[in-house]
């Protein structure tokens, strides 16, 4: 395969139709998370991820796990945890089984602003995922993002 192969240049534009539909919902989403709730769309991820924590086995996410959930990296993840800590809507505390080990819990001020925020956030991505479905280059992937379901 050549850097002109067809089958190259379809996928290479795929994966920039991909990054577009990407870029316009967090976009949309960001602007009504920030207006609504003072919310980033990275921090009400870190929330929504945390706050489906529980405390049976293995019910606490360690923090690379959290910074795997929400796509950054555990350096930016820990910055993002202590913006929102100083905010009171997180709080650390030690594993009681492993002492090196921090977990993170959300705040109920935390889980309040996180349930003040979803309905804006699942508005906005129905409206940003309507808008891109306008497009027939997106139009495919409105539709196969629409049908996805997480497995249980």
């Amino acid at each position: 395969m050549t850097a002109t192969d067809p089958a190259l240049t379809a996928l290479a534009q795929g994966w920039c139709a991909l990054s577009l539909l990407h870029g316009r919902i967090e976009a949309h989403i960001e602007r009504a998370l920030q207006t609504g709730h003072d919310l980033s769309v990275r921090e009400y991820s870190l929330l929504d991820v945390l706050s489906r924590q529980h405390s049976g086995e293995g019910g606490h996410l360690q923090m690379k796990q959290v910074a795997d959930a929400v796509v950054l990296s555990q350096s930016a993840t820990t910055r993002l945890v202590t913006r929102l800590e100083d905010r009171g809507l997180l709080s650390r505390y030690l594993c009681p089984t492993d002492r090196r080990g921090i977990y993170t819990d959300v705040t109920e001020a935390g889980l309040a602003l996180l349930e003040q925020a979803r309905p804006t956030n699942d508005t906005a991505l129905r409206q940003a995922l309507d808008e891109a479905a306008k497009n027939p280059e997106l139009a495919p992937l409105v539709r196969a993002v629409e049908t996805l379901r997480v497995p249980a």
